[in-house]
């Protein structure tokens, strides 16, 4: 098949050419990469369509462009122009992003789309796909849309106006991959779909065949570098540790980067790796004993889920993070909750955690076999030959 996944990807030219630290999203470009890999995997060919949006207002135009170094040759990804001036930005950006998808279209039909999360330019697309073609759409659900990350209720004017479009498009789909179960519960039983947490790649699982006395006492936390990911409280916690011989490491980069820098100035413990490529990302985890998730705890568990506790199983570290919803049980053996990401409670966690040797309950190879390019391969194959299958009896039912 020929697919249009109509994504918010940002590769490594849009970040040289717009300036989207505030809005980077670091596991969102590398589970866009992933999952595009495996559907080439099993042959069918992608189109990565993305927005590309600037999120700091300023007037300036940023003109459409096509990705020169993609991550695959094979897989192609275009940007949509952007003019980030303030009550224009939103409207331009849906507009662009679906006249792209349409010119794409023309050039060469689609016989799917999947889109990743609910966004205006994804709603737009999706719509167009619906309506105006009859192609199957599938939603990739990462994160609530009705709710923000903390669990609370979207509001005002436009928050309504969008939510209303994105309703109809949780009506319209032909098939969900959603990161939980709570967001899959949101569809019907009978509609195809797939829990699909994560994915990791060959780097990650050969990085969770380093045994245990291989690796450093280190704790690693690698993502973007946001307010709702809980860095600052970490940081804080760390300074209120002892723990001889452990350091913290934390990698990736985001609008928080200057001032957990300068947070940790005073603390030779803890080490800034900086954007790291997918293949230093797993050398990184692969030299750690601990991966930490300290995100803010939401008012409904399972609203979003973090791509990084999947990889930090599969690299063979042991987890701690804050509740997000349910796991398998094989996955939460490899697990240490903590019910908050205050300083005090990540603290006493990471205290217990070291010296208890918590660290050695691993879930390694769980999280491979569920997660790894192979098996997610397969998984996403059979969703969207259900799909098309699916499709084409209702067709036929209509018609007859």
């Amino acid at each position: 098949m020929r697919i249009a996944y109509v994504a918010p990807y940002q590769g490594p030219e849009l970040l040289r050419r717009r300036p989207i630290v505030r809005n980077l999203a670091l596991a969102g470009n590398v589970k866009i990469e992933l999952i595009a890999e495996s559907l080439r995997q099993a042959n069918h060919r992608v189109d990565v369509l993305s927005q590309g949006e600037v999120v700091d207002h300023r007037v300036t135009f940023y003109p459409a462009f096509a990705e020169p170094e993609p991550f695959r040759s094979d897989v192609p990804i275009r940007y949509a122009s952007v003019i980030p001036i303030r009550f224009v930005n939103g409207a331009w950006s849906s507009m662009r992003t679906l006249s792209l998808f349409k010119r794409q279209h023309r050039a060469a039909p689609y016989d799917l789309v999947i889109i990743y999360n609910l966004k205006p330019p994804q709603v737009a697309c999706a719509r167009y796909a619906i309506r105006r073609l009859g192609v199957p759409v599938v939603l990739e659900y990462e994160d609530d849309a009705f709710v923000d990350v903390w669990g609370e209720p979207e509001r005002g004017f436009r928050a309504r106006w969008y939510l209303d479009s994105a309703r109809d498009i949780l009506t319209s789909v032909s098939g969900v991959i959603g990161v939980s179960p709570y967001l899959l519960s949101r569809f019907p039983p009978s509609l195809p779909s797939v829990l699909l947490r994560g994915v990791v790649d060959d780097d990650v699982i050969s990085a969770g065949t380093r045994s245990l006395m291989a690796r450093n006492n280190w704790v690693v936390f690698s993502g973007t570098h946001y307010r709702s990911k809980g860095l600052e409280p970490l940081i804080t916690a760390w300074k209120m540790l002892d723990l001889p011989g452990w350091e913290l490491h934390i990698a990736g980069r985001g609008e928080l980067t200057p001032r957990l820098e300068t947070m940790a100035a005073d603390s030779k413990s803890i080490v800034f790796h900086g954007l790291l490529n997918r293949q230093q990302n797993a050398r990184l985890l692969g030299e750690a004993k601990i991966g930490i998730n300290p995100h803010d705890v939401g008012l409904i568990p399972g609203n979003v889920f973090a791509f990084k506790i999947i990889e930090y199983l599969a690299a063979g570290a042991h987890c701690i993070t804050t509740p997000m919803g349910s796991l398998e049980p094989e996955l939460e053996a490899g697990v240490t909750y903590m019910p908050d990401n205050s300083p005090e409670t990540v603290a006493a966690t990471l205290k217990r955690v070291v010296e208890d040797h918590h660290y050695e309950r691993l879930a390694a190879k769980a999280a491979q076999a569920t997660y790894g390019a192979e098996a997610v391969s397969n998984s996403l194959d059979r969703l969207l030959d259900q799909v098309v299958t699916t499709k084409a009896e209702r067709r036929k039912g209509t018609t007859s």
